[in-house]
């Protein structure tokens, strides 16, 4: 006999006894106890369906211990280190928002212990399930809160795996302490979209959820395409800059932050000042003379509305192209700098704002 004609007897068979179920009931109690029942059946025949489908469509099952290769720094450098899986993972501890934003998008919410560094605004179709996760800092972490929340794994930024104030600490001084540590590739030098999509299928392999792994990426490249059709004929090149809270402006090089350059790619944005290395002058910003410029929003920080307000006002920027003709545009810092999926957020935001 086979399978699908032994699933179609047991569906059957099921439904029957919801029928009978229900009407033996009667007006009083009694029907509310067969109505539970029925309902009850009827579920159990739609998880049995559900589970069956999943089978059916050749889902991997991660086979435990599971292996990944990973990140730790050497003399300041990052480097690879293997981690091994001998379970699923049960209480991680995300140390950005944005790590937490991934990990609900694959289905995990349940697993999160805990959270910190929440410097943007929460997408409104995942805010319920995030106000659900337990905040550790409104701010950046510290090893001790992290290690109180006992988790058996630590996902998230990697510049954040340190041990100091704001550090979770460092990957070795977890993993020795028995804590199994994922740093995302995003975060890393060398970084681009491609990065994501690999953070996403190990997380995938790591929680056994590699279906909600495969069908999220391929939601996200549906919104890469989409953002690649809408890039902009001739190159627009930007710088970021800040409030360095004393009266006046910094500008930051954005050096290293190949996963952002490779998103705004998408658009034809370029960062001009992605290889320039430590501080730069309001002179190197007029001597760029950027066709557009960007300042973050953060939670707790300056507002940026103000901040823009001194840039104009200043005389010394005034034949700076972005400034001449107002392109300056304020982007949300996790969206950017929570090296997650909500960089498509960021881009499609910028797209919007340039008119693409």
């Amino acid at each position: 006999m086979s399978t699908r004609f032994k699933k179609g007897m047991l569906f059957c068979f099921i439904a029957a006894l919801v029928l009978v179920l229900a009407a033996c009931s009667n007006s009083t109690g009694g029907s509310d106890d067969a109505n539970n029942s029925s309902q009850q059946a009827a579920k159990n025949v739609a998880t049995d369906e559900k589970n069956s489908d999943a089978d059916a469509s050749g889902a991997a099952q991660t086979t435990y211990p599971i292996s990944v290769s990973n990140y730790t720094t050497e003399n300041g450098t990052w480097v690879a280190k293997e981690q091994t899986f001998d379970k699923v993972p049960e209480r991680v501890v995300a140390n950005t928002q944005g790590a937490a934003e991934l990990l609900i998008r694959l289905g995990l919410t349940d697993k999160i212990v805990g959270v910190a560094a929440l410097f943007g605004n929460v997408p409104d179709d995942i805010a319920d399930e995030f106000k659900q996760i337990p905040v550790l800092a409104e701010g950046y972490v510290g090893k001790e809160v992290t290690i109180g929340a006992s988790p058996d794994l630590v996902v998230g930024r990697g510049g954040l795996f340190e041990d100091a104030d704001w550090g979770v600490g460092t990957v070795s001084s977890l993993n020795d302490m028995g804590i199994k540590t994922y740093v995302q590739s995003t975060s890393v030098p060398d970084a681009s979209l491609d990065s994501l999509y690999q953070d996403i299928t190990e997380l995938g392999e790591i929680f056994n959820v590699q279906a909600n792994a495969a069908a999220y990426i391929e939601q996200l490249k549906v919104r890469e395409n989409a953002l690649s059709a809408r890039a902009s004929a001739e190159t627009i090149n930007y710088a970021s800059f800040s409030d360095n809270g004393d009266g006046t402006i910094g500008i930051y090089n954005g050096n290293g932050d190949t996963f952002i350059e490779s998103a705004m790619s998408l658009i034809n944005m370029h960062n001009m000042l992605i290889n320039e290395t430590g501080t730069l002058s309001l002179e190197k910003l007029i001597e760029i003379n950027p066709d557009a410029m960007i300042i973050s929003k953060y939670a707790g920080g300056i507002d940026p509305e103000e901040t823009i307000k001194k840039l104009l006002a200043n005389k010394q920027v005034q034949n700076i192209n972005a400034v001449k003709n107002k392109k300056i545009y304020i982007i949300d810092f996790n969206n950017f700098w929570g090296y997650g999926d909500s960089i498509f957020t960021g881009v499609e935001g910028l797209a919007d704002d340039l008119g693409l």
